[in-house]
């Protein structure tokens, strides 16, 4: 037929409409902090690992990690989610080829004479059809082409949030860790205290019935027993809310499983961290990943949006066996067959195509502004938790030579009193500093502890199995 040849130029000068995606290189900084706040801690160190949370050097850390990844049902439903677009880059994919089905049927009709213009008695006769058919979509425009392209790239975007939940989920984790070791510390620090408590409010109570107490000194020892004790619950409230997480984090009801009890001296503080430099960091983070591969969706839509405005072909062929009677039905006569093609252009649909093609430029702009503040979001975080760390070592040299100071200062309270010197009160005041400056020693070596994970979240690639 003479518009074959047509058809072969139009497959054979087919293009693909609408811009190619090229990945935007977004300005990164030269460092994380500011000149004025940088540390060393703001440069970069080794190269980070797959598996942060292995710098830590707890076995029971890496089981309990190892443990939540194979069991949270977040991440296998972020699996699920990348089967799945797998599967709808497969069915896009299947438009390329050319689509063959096949169709059959049985029927009885009463042919009505008289519209033909014949008279007499209406037949009634069985009809019996089966036969497969071909259509074939000319991708000349790239249309196709560009929606697999789309599809693809969301499957990126389902990859990276795989990625991303495994990251989130093994801080999440390495958190609730560090919180129960912190929260164990912390009641052991509260019990030792209280146990003083009791011990000077027993003898301040013993002085007084000797005679050489007052009952002043017996309300201040008991006021300060009661005041420690007030410590006690919500810290131990914490450690409950942290132990519950981890079940969940884990897949676990909190009533039919326990974590381990972690202590802060188990964790090993990774020094130097390893910090990738700021322009590696949009290369490694999963959500900035994922903003890219939206971004490049969002940039096949416009090739899609494009090719509508452009004619589409479709071929088609078919064989076709009818017949009245069965036994007639694979008889030469009863076969018939059609070979076509279709040819649809839009003229003019009130700017409907044109409107969709701006839609989707504009959907292309507003991707791109969320690329680039995902970004800014990235470095801010890091940022964050960088200057949370060096002044996470401040607190804690601050809180060590404080712990010095009073461990001095009780001493010096104890030997004046056993000297006649000083009375009791002055050394309760005394043990009360020294107490009090070694809980914050231990809350300060935990929040170290955290901020460190939470750096390492920050600059991390996610695990081994999500890349």
């Amino acid at each position: 037929m003479r518009f074959y040849p047509i058809l072969g130029v139009l497959a054979l000068a087919a293009c693909t409409v609408g811009p190619d995606f090229v990945p935007p290189k977004p300005a990164t900084p030269a460092q994380y902090l500011p000149p004025v706040e940088r540390s060393d801690k703001g440069a970069a160190g080794t190269t980070p690992i797959a598996a942060w949370w292995t710098l830590f050097r707890s076995d029971r850390l890496d089981a309990l990690i190892d443990q939540a990844v194979a069991e949270n049902p977040s991440i296998a439903a972020a699996g699920a989610r990348l089967a799945a677009g797998q599967e709808d880059v497969a069915a896009a994919s299947g438009a390329l080829y050319p689509q063959v089905s096949v169709s059959g049927g049985v029927g009885r009709n009463k042919i009505n004479l008289a519209s033909f213009g014949f008279q007499g008695q209406n037949p009634v006769l069985n009809f019996y059809s089966l036969g497969p058919s071909v259509s074939y979509a000319l991708d000349v425009f790239g249309g196709t082409r560009r929606r697999i392209e789309g599809q693809a790239a969301q499957l990126e975007v389902d990859r990276q949030q795989l990625a991303a939940a495994h990251l989130v989920l093994a801080g999440q984790v390495a958190t609730a860790a560090a919180t129960i070791a912190a929260a164990r510390a912390q009641l052991a620090a509260l019990d030792d205290i209280v146990a003083n408590d009791h011990r000077n409010l027993d003898l301040v109570r013993t002085a007084q019935a000797a005679g050489t107490g007052t009952r002043v000194e017996v309300l201040s020892a008991a006021s300060q027993l009661a005041n420690d004790e007030t410590l006690l619950p919500p810290v131990r409230q914490q450690l409950s809310l942290a132990r519950h997480a981890l079940a969940i984090f884990v897949g676990k009801a909190p009533g039919d499983w326990s974590p381990p009890d972690f202590d802060l001296g188990e964790f090993f503080l990774p020094e130097p961290l390893p910090l990738a430099v700021p322009s590696a960091l949009v290369h490694r983070r999963p959500d900035i990943l994922a903003a890219e591969a939206a971004l490049h969706a969002a940039n096949a839509d416009i090739g899609v949006a494009t090719a509508q405005l452009y004619p589409s072909i479709n071929l088609t062929a078919s064989i076709a066996q009818g017949a009245t009677k069965p036994n007639l039905f694979f008889s030469g006569a009863s076969s018939g067959w059609n070979v076509g093609a279709g040819l649809f252009a839009p003229i003019f649909n009130g700017g409907t195509l044109r409107a969709k093609r701006r839609a989707a430029i504009d959907l292309f702009n507003a991707s791109l502004d969320t690329y680039r503040q995902t970004i800014l979001a990235a470095f801010g975080q890091v940022a964050d938790s960088l200057a949370a760390l060096d002044h996470d070592a401040q607190e804690r040299m601050a809180q060590t030579t404080a712990l010095d100071a009073a461990n001095n200062s009780l001493a010096l309270a104890r030997e004046s009193y056993r000297a006649g010197q000083s009375s009791i009160l002055q050394v309760l005041d005394a043990q009360r500093e020294y107490q009090q400056a070694r809980l914050g020693l231990v809350r300060a070596q935990a929040q170290v502890l955290t901020d460190t994970i939470a750096v390492l979240v920050a600059t991390g690639s996610g695990t081994a199995s999500a890349s």
